[in-house]
């Protein structure tokens, strides 16, 4: 019985052990569990406002704990040296006979290969076994034509020759067939990779059509989104949903995350907020970061969910570390916001996009030796975007021949690249920090930043924290980001400085000025943790939210822009609608604007619906046209019934918020008319000097309603006031004379004789040409016989 008691005991112990680990790890990770899923330990980011770390101008925590923590700490550890004395009780022989007893059940439970027809059927395969002079650790194929896999049940099959297949017929056909699928879904993503041109592109998605149809799971991805956007497929949504659902069924994330889709924007299937949000809750478990992007603007803006700032904090925190992860020093990619209805309402104003006779001009100026348009055409290949694909190759030719010709900009972006390594440029810190000196003695802050990133982080170079923080300052001094980032850094982590908060505040939000994403990151880390800061989680859900709009999904923005030019507005809106479902604010303002144009993928009737539902999102992230594209509808009654009330709203919003020209001049002429508000043209003349003022372009048709308000404001006058009893109060012989009506008599008269003078002498000035009768007017035939027009 004793013994007996104190196994119970150990097990009681062993058990409440567990526990304990598994609710101080719940407890540590409650605000976090949806990134544990995802995150190693070093990438999660908690709640702490001490034990912080940056690496690479990234925020990271370290074992720092906060004070609600530490007590929970204390409580655990007494638990701990409770648990440890009462283990220590126990006779060491019964606790090793009771180890050895779990490890032998742990091996009766393992499960054994057993053989499968051959020679030695039923009986277990024995591994390693030899064969033709080789150990086999597993199963193999070795020696057969037909690739079926095989063991041998004694560890010498020469000599014994007793062997089993390892699996049956039918499960060696499937996983043939999965290799084979497997082996077309390479060779179409080796072509999609290596390859530019839209032609070869297609013939690659040949090759993934063939592995789909295989039920290779990546290929369906592939092919699924692919006919879902229409990328070098034709678009089919109804063979798309068919094939996110075969996905889903397998538990595909991203199928998961676009079936939710799918049922978000109504396209293939009848809308339902409901089961939207069920796939993309199950996508984000799966770790899709698109699904948690989606799920952070919907607790955001409260959309089939209650607004929830701390959920939405959860999700857009936990892709921003993705994010910012892959992330280099430069910044990364530059992301191309351009508005459809800017461009067609304003076509000469710039999209940001340079025009190919443009970027032939620079090449010519490059050509001839011009360095700016030298280093400008690197900086627009290092980086890509204004329509120009990131090309390092040519980056690197354009920067090097500026730099041969002394240029120090050039000097060290090539420093950069030698720094970061890439396909193009291999990786070395000696020939990085050569080109980083000659640009900082040049005064350059990008060579001088360099410089400060070799000592910081010793490549190339002894670590020298003051050095390092010289070359920051000299950078950061001249407005440079990185040197204001790295130098934000220091100051957070008391690197080469003493600690201080504030100061790192300060060069993270210049260096968020200059735009540096990894700046707006570990702005959004301090506000999310109160670190030197008052703890803000909803500047800090704007930071990250920022952030995840740098990921690589953006360069969709661009696909759904070419995809427009080219006459494909279904393709395009759909994009749109994807990453308007992600909070692009810019997406759901151009898929409002092309179903604004009566866009085919949906019914007529659900057009101006539609477009509604997008303005709306738009203009609740501040775009001044989308509010007043609000009022517009409200007005007239697109997508919903008149209501020149909301509609008045509407527009003051945008007035007050935005000073839009345009606001003001409707609210001028709702004063005006009485819509929506009582008339008053003494505030409708308010609202269009306004406007006038508030922009240019309005003065002349606020010139223009001005007139026509004094003739309105005329007659209304004329019409509030008695005209007899007007002429009764007027005296006119003290007003003209006694004998006023002489003087008028003779007026007139002088005026008759006038007009008579003139006319007779207008009939006798026109002579008539001799020879010439007066042309007779032709009579006009009857009805019937008129001919046909």
């Amino acid at each position: 019985m004793g013994q007996r008691a104190r196994l119970r005991l150990l097990l009681c112990l062993v058990v409440l052990w567990v526990a304990g680990l598994a609710a101080a790890d719940e407890e540590g990770n409650q605000d976090e569990s949806l990134e544990s899923k995802t995150l190693s330990a070093e990438d999660q980011v908690k709640d702490h406002s001490t034990g912080t770390r940056v690496v690479a101008g990234q925020i990271f925590l370290e074992s720092g704990k906060s004070d609600s923590q530490s007590e929970d700490e204390k409580n655990y550890h007494s638990q701990e040296e409770e648990k440890e004395n009462a283990l220590e009780e126990l006779n060491s022989l019964e606790m090793s006979n009771l180890l050895n007893k779990d490890l032998e059940e742990a091996e009766v439970q393992s499960p054994v290969l057993t053989a499968i027809g051959g020679t030695a059927d039923g009986e277990p395969c024995h591994f390693p076994f030899l064969f033709m002079e080789k150990e086999y650790p597993e199963c193999t194929a070795d020696g057969r034509e037909d690739g079926r896999l095989w063991c041998a049940t004694t560890y010498d099959y020469k000599k014994d020759q007793k062997w089993g297949f390892c699996e049956t017929e039918e499960q060696s056909n499937k996983r043939r067939q999965m290799q084979e699928a497997e082996d077309v879904y390479q060779t179409g993503m080796k072509i999609l990779n290596e390859s530019s041109k839209k032609a070869q592109k297609k013939e690659a998605y040949q090759y993934l059509l063939k592995a789909a149809d295989m039920n290779h799971t990546k290929a369906m991805e592939k092919v699924s989104y692919a006919l879902l956007f229409g990328d070098y497929l034709k678009q089919n949504i109804q063979s798309s949903k068919e094939l996110f659902e075969k996905l889903t069924e397998e538990g595909s994330p991203k199928g998961q995350m676009a079936l939710g889709f799918l049922y978000a924007s109504g396209l293939g299937v009848n809308s339902s907020q409901a089961k939207a949000l069920v796939y993309y809750t199950f996508g984000a478990l799966g770790g899709n970061l698109i699904a948690h992007m989606i799920l952070g603007y919907r607790y955001w803006v409260g959309i089939g969910v209650l607004p929830s700032c701390e959920s939405a904090l959860t999700h857009y925190r936990l892709v921003a570390n993705h994010v910012a992860s892959d992330i280099s020093l430069t910044g990364g990619t530059v992301v191309q916001r351009i508005r459809l209805a800017d461009e067609v309402e304003n076509p000469g104003m710039a999209s940001g996009m340079l025009e190919d006779d443009l970027i032939q001009y620079y090449q010519f100026l490059a050509e001839k030796g011009d360095v700016q348009a030298q280093v400008g055409l690197g900086q627009l290949h290092l980086h890509g975007g204004r329509g120009v694909e990131q090309n390092h190759q040519r980056a690197f030719e354009y920067f090097n021949q500026a730099a041969n010709a002394g240029n120090s900009h050039a000097m060290a972006f090539l420093g950069k690249m030698y720094s970061e390594g890439s396909d193009v440029v291999p990786q070395s810190n000696e020939t990085a920090l050569q080109y980083f000196k000659k640009a900082a003695d040049m005064g350059n802050p990008v060579g001088q930043s360099g410089l400060g990133m070799a000592y910081l982080y010793g490549r190339g170079v002894p670590v020298n924290y003051e050095l390092a923080l010289k070359y920051f300052q000299k950078a950061a001094e001249q407005g440079w980001v990185d040197g204001q980032l790295q130098l934000g850094s220091m100051y957070y982590n008391g690197i080469g400085v003493k600690r201080d908060y504030k100061q790192a505040l300060k060069y993270f939000n210049l260096a968020s000025q200059g735009g540096h994403i990894l700046a707006f990151y570990n702005l959004a880390q301090m506000h999310a943790t109160g670190t030197g800061v008052m703890r803000s989680c909803h500047t800090a859900v704007e930071l990250f939210k920022n952030v995840c709009e740098r990921g690589r999904w953006s360069e969709r923005l661009m696909t759904a822009y070419n995809s427009y030019k080219d006459g494909d507005s279904n393709s395009a809106v759909v994009q749109y609608l994807l990453l308007a479902e992600q909070g692009y604010e810019v997406a759901q303002s151009n898929a409002a604007f092309i179903f604004d144009q009566k866009a085919s993928i949906v019914e007529e009737n659900e057009t101006y619906p539609r477009a509604l539902l997008h303005w709306n999102r738009a203009a609740s992230q501040g775009y001044t046209v989308a509010r007043i594209k609000l009022g517009d509808y409200h007005f007239y009654g697109f997508g919903t019934d008149v209501d020149y009330e909301t509609a008045f709203i509407h527009y003051r919003l945008a007035s007050e918020q935005q000073h839009s020209a345009q606001a003001m001049f409707n609210l001028g002429y709702m004063h005006e008319k009485g819509l929506g508000i009582k008339q008053d043209l003494h505030l409708a003349k308010r609202f269009y000097d306004m406007a006038a003022e508030a922009s240019p372009d309005a003065q002349v048709p606020v010139f223009l309603a001005l007139c026509k308000l004094r003739v309105i404001y005329s007659l209304q006058y004329v019409r509030e006031i008695n005209i007899r009893e007007v002429f009764s109060h007027v005296d006119m012989d003290q007003l003209l004379g006694p004998e006023w009506d002489l003087y008028l008599m003779t007026i007139i008269a002088l005026l008759l004789g006038t007009i008579i003078a003139y006319r007779q002498r207008q009939h006798q000035a026109i002579p008539r040409p001799a020879g010439l009768r007066p042309a007779v007017p032709q009579q006009e035939p009857p009805p019937e016989h008129q001919p046909p027009q």
